[in-house]
């Protein structure tokens, strides 16, 4: 089996991206412009050749600068407990390795794409630069369907092998091997999986892998009609295509920056217009407040039964920066297994957090740019659509501006979360909790007139010092 290898290999050395750079060094005056300043998006038609050239350019510095990001390998403590969408894992055996590395692999990892077809009212056939904040937006909610779709905890059977991290691990499963695992670091962008490198009779069968792990031909189909509703193309409800087209309700345009408040309420719009999906609904919290009055009435259905809800909550976690008053709030809204992420990033950096480990954020980085896949085909390969570089960053740079996401599938799973997430706000350290739920319903409001410059939520966030409004809007380009 192939898998992406995004590791910082493959960028130390030139190659085909340092010829990229240096073919248009000579021209790159012409672009008139910072990389992902939307200059590409003004006017509609075919692309022209300056246009190509700068795309080409955008696309080699963002795969660069990705593999600096994971050119050195990520440490994982072997005594502290490691949290990823709400399950636990200590680091100490290479059975614990191996619990992670399935559930790391198995999350839908979207990313910057080229060469799709051009967006409606542009000519970008490319997000590179500025798209990142609708794939991280893209990545919650594929974690939602996941919880919503697939058996709980199910597990891609062909998950790749983890590179540039280091593990090392107390007990070891083999005599034979002394001290720790090897964690192979790949310098190719597609590399043999472990079960193709073993001889056949090493190789596990269906019967001895977990039970999550093992084949079955429904869910794997599903699985695959997951992904494909994320599909760079026109016609596919959560493409880029289709986010792109919803933003422009809010004066938005390809090339533009989006801001994980706005992703919020663009994902609502996106799933509510979806005919593959008429059993779950989406709620986005207004002033950091979840009225529950509202939330009940928008599940409960009436002759259609019960629907399945996304709950999103945009917050601001302080003023120019994170407020360390919440970080531990925010890890225990982690912790929880109905969390499916926080839509964030730091500064200029869009980025989808999963967990933590100690001080640090896990994270899936969507500003790899890679070849548009064609999922029309029966069998598309899935392998650029999970991830097997496992990042980490201090909550120290993360920026205060986020949105959080939960999911309940019945009525009896809302109440949990409510009580469960109530609970986790509690250890706020700061007298005004991140959020807040309250009976009843508050006032009606929708996309339309949303206005992406006024969208940071403020009520309950006493910030230290002034909000700069630069850093408020800050999740721009690269």
């Amino acid at each position: 089996m192939n898998s992406v290898t995004p590791s910082g290999a493959q960028y130390a050395r030139g190659g085909a991206l340092h010829s990229d750079l240096v073919d248009g060094r000579r021209q790159v005056l012409e672009t008139r412009g910072h990389f992902g300043n939307g200059s590409l998006a003004d006017g509609a038609g075919e692309p022209d050749e300056v246009d190509k050239l700068k795309l080409r350019l955008m696309s080699a510095w963002n795969n660069v600068k990705y593999g600096w990001s994971v050119k050195s390998k990520t440490v994982f403590n072997k005594t502290s407990p490691l949290f990823l969408m709400g399950q636990s894992y200590v680091l100490n055996t290479e059975e614990e390795v191996e619990r992670f590395r399935l559930a790391f692999s198995s999350r839908v990892w979207l990313t910057y794409r080229k060469e799709f077809a051009q967006l409606e009212g542009s000519n970008l056939t490319s997000d590179c630069g500025w798209g990142c904040m609708l794939r991280s937006g893209q990545m919650l909610l594929a974690q939602g369907l996941m919880l919503h779709l697939l058996p709980l905890h199910w597990r891609w059977p062909d998950c790749p092998q983890l590179a540039d991290v280091d593990f090392e691990v107390l007990r070891p499963c083999s005599p034979s091997r002394p001290s720790g695992i090897s964690i192979p670091s790949f310098s190719s962008k597609w590399s043999t999986s472990a079960s193709e490198k073993r001889p056949s009779s090493e190789v596990p069968s269906e019967v001895s892998k977990p039970a999550e792990t093992r084949r079955d031909a429904r869910t794997e189909s599903l699985h695959r009609r997951l992904v494909s509703w994320f599909a760079d193309e026109p016609t596919s409800p959560f493409g880029v295509h289709r986010l792109v087209e919803l933003g422009r309700e809010s004066g938005k345009k390809a090339g533009d920056w989006y801001g994980p408040s706005l992703v919020a309420h663009i994902l609502r719009k996106a799933v509510d217009k979806s005919s593959e999906l008429d059993d779950l609904v989406v709620y986005v919290a207004q002033d950091c407040t979840v009225y529950k009055g509202d939330l009940m009435r928008l599940c409960d259905s009436g002759n259609s039964g019960w629907k399945s809800v996304i709950v999103l909550v945009p917050v601001r976690l302080g003023g120019d920066s994170l407020n360390p008053a919440y970080t531990e709030c925010v890890k225990n809204l982690l912790k929880l297994d109905c969390c499916i992420g926080i839509i964030g990033g730091k500064p200029k950096h869009s980025l989808f957090f999963i967990g933590f480990h100690d001080e640090q954020l896990l994270y899936l980085d969507p500003h790899y740019c890679q070849m548009v896949v064609d999922v029309t085909q029966g069998d598309f390969p899935l392998e650029s659509y999970h991830c097997n570089s496992p990042r980490k960053m201090n909550f120290s740079r993360m920026d205060p501006s986020c949105t959080l996401g939960f999911y309940a599938h019945s009525k009896k799973d809302l109440e949990c979360l409510c009580s469960a997430v109530s609970e986790a706000l509690s250890a706020s350290k700061d007298r005004y909790p991140i959020f807040t739920f309250v009976e009843g319903r508050g006032q009606d409001y929708s996309l339309e007139g949303y206005s992406g410059g006024s969208s940071e939520p403020s009520a309950h966030i006493l910030p230290r010092g002034t909000v700069n409004r630069s850093s408020a809007e800050g999740f721009v380009f690269l």
